[in-house]
């Protein structure tokens, strides 16, 4: 999942389902999974869906219910790990 969260763009947990096939709540616990590793971070949890104009846009990579998580310095080198095996 960091691997395609770090490729850019905002998704939602549905986005991410999708292309992990998988479920919505098994993507909910993963991001979950990810933030107690440190690979992930609440930055905030207010999402109205407009990224024109927000001051998240640039670094928040996941919309969720409002709640936005963005990668850490350890997501990003882990994602890089990932992309090259």
């Amino acid at each position: 999942m960091l691997k395609i969260v770090s490729d850019g763009g905002i998704r939602t947990p549905k986005d991410l389902a999708r292309q992990l096939d998988v479920t919505e709540p098994l993507v909910e616990a993963m991001l979950g999974d990810l933030e107690r590793m440190g690979y992930l971070k609440r930055i905030g949890n207010s999402c109205s869906g407009r990224c024109q104009g927000c001051e998240s846009n640039p670094i928040c990579a996941i919309s969720a219910g409002g709640q936005i998580w963005s990668l850490t310095e350890a997501g990003l080198r882990q994602a890089s790990a990932e992309a090259h095996t």
